[in-house]
């Protein structure tokens, strides 16, 4: 049973911690889309490279700044602000749903065509959390720090529960629209459709009429 919890726990990390890197040039803007609970924190660290075309690979740049911008989805900026070439970022989602999380360099001036390495590792809910430094500012021994991480981590699987039921209802809500416009449409097409046969018969039933062949 143990080794069960902790192979969830284990996963449940996996889940909600995403490491990567990517390439892009002096102007170009990187987006990702992340989705994410309400009341949940984010934290992305990241790490800037430049392209040494003498060396071909990749070093550190001081004077590389990196522009971050998240958007909630709602399309409101919850976070807009120019970081050094190495750190991390962090805020906390009061929308649930989609969060586009947009990174680009802060010039164009340094060598024409240069291309940037950009390290990003987002860390959601309770995983953002520092808990060394929790530890020693709450003075809390190693079973009270287990007990705060299991109880972040059930708070975590309940803004993700919450989180999938919202997921759920506007799913339904989309699919009872549509399927009352489809209503709609199709009654609108039998009404257009008996109209149209009543205005031929009224204007064959005229034509007849005046032929005299009725």
């Amino acid at each position: 049973m143990n080794s069960l919890l902790r192979l969830v726990l284990a996963l449940a990390a996996i889940e909600a911690v995403t490491g990567l890197y990517f390439h892009i040039a002096e102007t170009e803007r990187k987006c990702f889309i992340e989705e994410i609970p309400d009341e949940t924190m984010v934290i992305g660290n990241y790490k800037v490279q430049l392209y040494d075309p003498n060396t071909k690979g990749y070093g550190d740049y001081p004077n590389i700044g990196m522009h971050v911008e998240v958007k909630d989805p709602e399309e409101k900026v919850v976070l807009s602000k120019l970081y050094t070439s190495e750190g991390r970022f962090t805020f906390t989602s009061h929308t649930p749903g989609e969060h586009l999380i947009c990174l680009y360099s802060n010039s164009s001036s340094w060598f024409s065509g240069a291309q940037l390495r950009v390290h990003l590792d987002i860390q959601v809910g309770e995983h953002a959390q520092d808990y060394e430094q929790v530890a020693q500012k709450d003075k809390l021994n190693e079973l009270q720090l287990r007990i705060r991480q299991l109880l972040d981590q059930v708070d975590q699987i309940t803004k993700e529960q919450n989180y999938q039921r919202y997921r759920e209802e506007r799913f339904r809500q989309t699919s009872e629209s549509t399927n009352s416009r489809v209503l709609y449409w199709s009654i609108t097409q039998v009404a257009v459709l008996i109209l149209t046969g009543a205005w031929q018969m009224k204007h064959l039933k005229g034509f007849f009429e005046a032929k005299k062949l009725v």
